[in-house]
């Protein structure tokens, strides 16, 4: 009779340890995974900006006499970094967008177009004072550089000079000398970087 209890009770909890086996099984089951998002690292990040600057004046600072109308005329020394590995040419253009309205009526423009460079290589760091290169053609028609000069009769008698910079995908080809906006509107299309660069002068009344 004690063997039948001993049985018993053995039997007995094997049957609780296999039901609570089973329900602690069932519950994970039955527990929602949670996923777990591992965010992807940002590429960007570790991009270097194309960049111009100039050794000559600081961006929104005022351009030496000796680069502009009242001096010898050269274009600025410019620095440029950070171009894209991708990059098979670079394309540099300036212009002034505070004109008097008088010129913009009497020419029938809307900036003054001062200087266009394209085609350089895109391992450049460096444009030297009197660049030569190819060259676009600026406003007066001719295919070269031309200084800041505002006309000192006409308000604001200060200036902005506007450089863009452009590194882009392949070169730029042209039947015949293209004008800056030509060129600038070639190299938006292909471009895999952009940087500025903003100088002021300014004249006084005589």
């Amino acid at each position: 009779m004690n063997k039948f209890f001993i049985g018993l009770s053995v039997l007995l909890t094997v049957l609780v340890v296999w039901a609570w086996f089973n329900k602690t099984k069932t519950n994970q089951n039955t527990i929602p995974k949670t996923k777990i998002e591992v965010p992807k690292p940002n590429r960007n990040n570790n991009m270097v900006k194309l960049t111009l600057t100039s050794p000559a004046f600081v961006d929104g600072g005022f351009i030496p006499a000796k680069y502009t109308c009242d001096g010898e005329e050269v274009n600025p020394p410019l620095k440029i970094s950070g171009v894209p590995k991708e990059a098979d040419s670079l394309v540099l253009v300036m212009d002034d967008p505070d004109i008097p309205s008088a010129v913009k009526e009497k020419n029938g423009i809307d900036k003054f177009n001062h200087w266009v460079l394209y085609n350089l290589p895109p391992d450049t760091t460096e444009i030297p004072e009197g660049i030569k290169g190819e060259t676009g053609l600026n406003t007066t028609g001719a295919a070269a550089y031309i200084g800041p000069c505002p006309p000192p009769q006409y308000e604001p008698t200060e200036h902005r000079y506007v450089f863009r910079l452009y590194a882009i995908k392949g070169k730029l080809n042209f039947i015949k000398t293209p004008t800056l906006d030509e060129v600038e509107t070639a190299a938006k299309s292909a471009a895999l970087a952009e940087a500025e660069l903003v100088g002021r002068y300014g004249r006084a009344r005589k």
